[in-house]
């Protein structure tokens, strides 16, 4: 049986930075709307059967609701914490049910937990966060149809890594050198891994860019939001493909003007950088607590003398290209009748 799942995140596109910079907010009304589009993409494609994450909204079963399918679409039988932790633990169990892609609607942050938990599954992100760096801005019927044709077999050429920063974190004083290659890491990020000069991690998102020390990227596009913004205005786009970037930052230092949330233009000043190859590894040791934040998101505490290593890992998720998976549908005779 062909089957997909689908992650609609009800806090995408809400948190803090709609106070402190001017970003969209992502209305859970659209996102029914776009998990609507989605299944009908799916549906017209040949998958059979869906599973949508329950949510406190009830996105999915409002998108269920007087929509007439042919496939069979249903929330997935899960406990609800109605916290971050639902959408990974939702694409764990997506992945022990076998899915052929899952479907997610969430920003950076939504995404890297899907991540943790989907294993080896493809995943198709449309963009309804606040940076959305690693999802995409695409039509939801387009991301459906592309999903559908990933999860079907027709199109695994249209599936590409992702890279993504491993984070690794002690107290017991190892080096970076007895990291082997193998250990699984204590988190991970898509995107960004920044140093955060704060003690708590408290609202999470992060906006003001002077209270970062280090920052490691797994991309520098020019046209991006948030952090990684900071390295594309740096680097002007210039630094080997599949490659990442470390930068330390400070009050001095070259000046670098960058969009780091939506509508907010912060300067920053540049220290050190640093290319990264893939597998070479950042170590962080703080003098005074700080705050690990992943993916514009403070997520660990770290103490006085904790040591913390970031290593740039080229095999991340799986990752669906919707108009090369389209186009290789299309150039194999699959929509004409």
């Amino acid at each position: 049986m062909i089957t997909a799942g689908i992650i609609a995140n009800p806090a995408s596109g809400k948190d803090i930075r709609r106070l402190v910079a001017h970003g969209s907010v992502f209305d859970n009304e659209e996102k029914v709307s776009i998990v609507k589009r989605v299944l009908l993409g799916l549906e017209a494609v040949g998958v059979q059967s869906a599973w949508i994450m329950p949510d406190r909204f009830g996105i999915g079963l409002k998108a269920l609701d007087n929509l007439s399918l042919q496939i069979e679409a249903s929330l997935l039988d899960m406990p609800t914490w109605f916290n971050p932790d639902d959408s990974l633990r939702a694409a764990r169990l997506l992945a022990e049910r076998g899915v052929g892609c899952i479907v997610t609607l969430g920003g950076d942050g939504t995404n890297r937990l899907v991540a943790k938990g989907c294993g080896e599954v493809p995943i198709m992100p449309i963009s309804t966060g606040t940076n959305n760096v690693f999802p995409l801005m695409i039509e939801a019927t387009t991301a459906g149809l592309a999903a559908g044709l990933v999860a079907s077999g027709r199109a695994e050429a249209a599936v590409k890594r992702a890279p993504r920063i491993d984070v690794y974190c002690s107290k017991a004083g190892r080096v970076a050198a007895d990291l082997p290659d193998g250990a699984p890491p204590d988190d991970i990020a898509l995107v960004d891994v920044a140093v955060y000069d704060e003690r708590f991690v408290a609202a999470r998102a992060i906006w003001d860019s002077s209270r970062i020390s280090d920052l490691v990227l797994t991309r520098a596009e020019p046209g991006n939001i948030g952090l990684s913004s900071i390295g594309a205005s740096f680097l002007a786009g210039h630094y080997p493909p599949g490659h990442g970037l470390y930068l330390q930052l400070g009050p001095t230092g070259q000046p670098v003007r960058a969009p780091v949330a939506p509508g907010l233009m912060q300067t920053v000043h540049v220290l050190d950088h640093r290319v990264l190859a893939p597998g070479d590894v950042v170590q962080v040791r703080r003098e005074r607590p700080a705050v690990l934040a992943f993916d514009g998101e403070r997520e660990l505490e770290l103490g006085v003398g904790d040591v913390a290593w970031l290593r740039l890992n080229p095999r991340g998720p799986r990752v669906v290209d919707p108009r090369r998976a389209i186009g290789i549908a299309a150039s194999a005779g699959f929509f004409r009748e």
